[in-house]
């Protein structure tokens, strides 16, 4: 089940930041935590609680960063293994890659 019907806001602290999805009825929050890099984000953790899970969380927080990517021209290092498996779904995405 996918349900869209929650909020994606970013949070950007300069070297670091993160993508986090309030789910309504629920205090648990997913998120997508980046590092800078030269240019690049390194997408190194995508967390969502069981509470929020089959949701489509962890994609929209993916596709959030993948559409500031796009906006910002920033490149991304998927190094969390839910970012990298994305890549490989997404080839459409591949010059986006660092």
């Amino acid at each position: 089940m996918t349900d869209k019907s929650f909020e994606i806001t970013h949070h950007d602290n300069g070297a670091t930041g993160e993508y986090r999805a309030a789910v309504p009825g629920s205090d648990a929050v997913g998120r997508l935590t980046w590092k800078d890099r030269g240019g690049a984000r390194v997408a190194d953790h995508t967390l969502v609680p069981p509470e929020i899970g089959g949701r489509g969380v962890a994609a929209a927080l993916v596709e959030a960063l993948i559409a500031d990517a796009r906006a910002e021209g920033f490149k991304v290092v998927p190094q969390c293994s839910y970012v990298e498996a994305q890549f490989r779904r997404h080839p459409e995405w591949a010059d986006l890659r660092a």
